[in-house]
């Protein structure tokens, strides 16, 4: 948890995004470490979590983090929280909570607000559109045999 707060620090002395860090850990080994580029990439999904799941899968040769705990500076958005669940890790370990984050103006509540809801009921419109283009792809997919589903 050191190391990821340590992140969260350099993160905020650098001006690179929000005063977040993260790491991945597999074995007493850490795989993956990530602190908030948002500004600097701008990248809206370069959050901490997010870069050090990238990181340790690109380090451990998988998709899935299987075996793996992450420590996070503060408790994970709603998107890096998506992220964890895919990427299957064990547990997660973080020292601020969303109440603290909020504080400081990073505040997700609207974000889980917008989840919950129903579609039509949410602020960002979402309509279907060429499904029936579309369609076939899933099907061809649905027929292989060397799929692997995540």
């Amino acid at each position: 948890m050191r190391i990821a707060i340590h992140l969260s620090a350099e993160a905020l002395e650098d001006d690179a995004g929000g005063p977040f860090g993260a790491i991945v850990v597999r074995d007493d080994e850490v795989v993956g470490r990530g602190r908030n580029r948002v500004l600097a990439d701008k990248d809206p999904t370069a959050h901490a979590e997010m870069l050090a799941i990238r990181e340790a899968c690109r380090s451990i040769g998988d998709h899935r983090l299987k075996g793996c705990v992450v420590y996070t500076s503060s408790e994970p958005c709603p998107m890096c929280m998506a992220a964890l669940y895919w990427a299957r890790v064990d547990h997660v370990f973080y020292a601020n909570g969303r109440d603290e984050a909020a504080a400081i103006g990073f505040d997700d509540a609207w974000l889980y607000a917008e989840l919950a809801a129903e579609e039509q009921h949410r602020s960002l419109p979402m309509s279907r559109f060429l499904d029936q283009e579309a369609k076939p792809v899933l099907d061809r997919w649905r027929q292989r045999d060397d799929r692997i589903l995540y």
